[in-house]
């Protein structure tokens, strides 16, 4: 074992525990800590035993055992606890050492530590980690940003433990400064609720609609997963579907409707109405969460308000196969809208992001992955000012040739009462999109009449406001104009 670590972390939590043991496999010396130090001691007589790590039981021990420059990574609940050890750790490095935050932290918090750690002599760095407990253990997908000294330190060991595409790239590349990983970290998971939202309503379509029970949709998600759908998520539904309780039923039928959230859907929702990017499918995706939470109210309505089933009559396997192609239409969309809000981020914060590796990061090791990502690489290698997915040749026609199977599928669910929030709102935005012409003339006019917020005209140059009496009663004094 050499007498000094190349890495320190903190957090033996679930990811910690599994990263270290990755970083270790690459063969890198790790030392380790965590605030109760009892899990220090059970790891390194436990998974760690005979490996090479260096156990610590202070903060301080930790520190002294990582050469310099040292690096030290948390894998901590985000938040208050982070600060905390930022402090702690502060007082006990050097000029040119340092600290990593590898949490699902909010990328403000992120922008606001690396000015904080840096006006301290120290670096920082926060890395966005998908991929989950296997991810950690087996190359996650590892997104980093903050201060760009930092990254030739840790490019090294970043890149080796990070999933490889199967051109040996790594899914791991700098993204750019300050909050910049934090915050593609939260589009990937912004876009992760999508994705998991349009499967879900798929699911429930064929529950509802069709009456397939689970083992017979098993079968649908199999076949899928060797599509133009293959990916982590559409493979994990296949075997969720598949999986059989102790007496023999399906065990997803037994599992509580109400879905929870760590809250990084809804921190992209929200930067998205701070941005005034439609960001609407991944919206709906954050409220469909939230409506389910809502269990014993829907009980009571469910009782309270009752609507006649329609039944099915239309072609079953018609219908499952307009479904794949809506489920591709809808997850066109929400990178679309997850793209949008990373290039309006970009300017907003001065980060220069690179959304084809972007995409490249995502091909392995996270929970996003797919064949998908692969096609939105080739689209910004072909064109890096690509304004929005939608207007490469692939995308469109891609979308073009789904749509008549999408509005079937919809305008079916709508008709028999069944609830797809994601795959709706996903059509209303690409129909709003490829319109020169919105009712948002008629909004401008309705603001101006009650507020006097003046409007542009069409046969006026850009940026010149009018105002209208449109009363007879008001005066020539105009309002503010307010931008989204």
């Amino acid at each position: 074992m050499k007498q000094k670590a190349d890495i320190g972390l903190i957090g033996l939590a679930v990811m910690g525990e599994n990263l270290v043991l990755n970083m270790e496999s690459k063969g890198y010396t790790v030392a380790v800590f965590n605030r109760t130090v009892s899990k220090v001691h059970n790891f390194i007589g436990g998974r760690g035993k005979g490996k090479n790590f260096i156990g610590a039981d202070s903060l301080e021990e930790l520190v002294s055992a990582i050469k310099r420059p040292r690096k030290v990574m948390m894998l901590v609940k985000a938040g208050k606890p982070v600060d905390d050890f930022i402090e702690r750790l502060i007082p006990l490095l050097e000029p040119g050492d340092i600290i990593i935050d590898g949490g699902n932290s909010h990328f403000p918090d992120t922008v606001r530590r690396t000015a904080y750690v840096e006006s301290k002599g120290l670096l920082y760095v926060g890395t966005g980690v998908s991929g989950g407990e296997e991810g950690a253990l087996l190359g996650p997908s590892m997104m980093p940003g903050g201060s760009p000294e930092a990254w030739p330190h840790v490019k090294e060991i970043f890149q080796a433990v990070s999933a490889k595409v199967d051109d040996g790239s790594p899914c791991c590349d700098w993204v750019g400064e300050n909050g910049a990983g934090h915050f593609v970290k939260m589009v990937h998971n912004g876009i992760e609720y999508g994705d998991m939202q349009i499967i879900n309503e798929a699911y429930h379509l064929m529950k509802e609609l069709l009456g397939m029970d689970a083992f017979e949709q098993h079968e649908v998600f199999k076949r899928w997963n060797k599509g133009v759908l293959d990916s982590y998520l559409i493979e994990i539904t296949a075997d969720i579907l598949a999986y059989k309780d102790e007496d023999g039923s399906p065990l997803v039928e037994k599992i509580l409707d109400t879905a929870g959230q760590k809250g990084t859907g809804k921190w992209t929702a929200v930067t998205a109405l701070d941005l005034g990017i439609p960001l609407t499918l991944i919206g709906e995706s954050v409220f469909s969460r939230c409506l389910s939470a809502q269990k014993d109210l829907r009980v009571k309505a469910s009782k309270a308000i009752k609507v006649a089933k329609k039944p099915f009559e239309g072609d079953k396997q018609q219908f499952i196969d307009d479904l794949e192609k809506a489920l591709y239409a809808a997850k066109i969309i929400s990178y679309a809208q997850g793209y949008d809000l990373m290039m309006e981020a970009a300017k907003e914060y001065n980060w220069n992001l690179n959304y084809g590796g972007i995409a490249l990061m995502w091909r392995g090791g996270c929970i996003i992955r797919s064949r998908f990502l692969g096609d939105i690489k080739n689209a910004f290698d072909k064109n890096p000012s690509l304004e929005n997915l939608l207007l490469d040749p692939f995308f469109k026609e891609a979308v073009l040739s789904a749509q008549e199977s999408w509005r079937r599928v919809c305008a079916t669910a709508l008709m028999h009462g069944v609830p797809v929030p994601a795959l709706t709102s996903a059509l209303t935005y690409f129909d709003g999109f490829r319109n020169e012409r919105l009712p948002a003339n008629l909004l401008q006019a309705q603001r101006d009449y009650f507020g006097a917020h003046m409007y542009e005209r069409v046969d006026a140059p850009r940026g010149e406001y009018f105002h209208t009496d449109w009363t007879g009663r008001g005066g020539s004094t105009a309002s503010t104009m307010y931008d989204v």
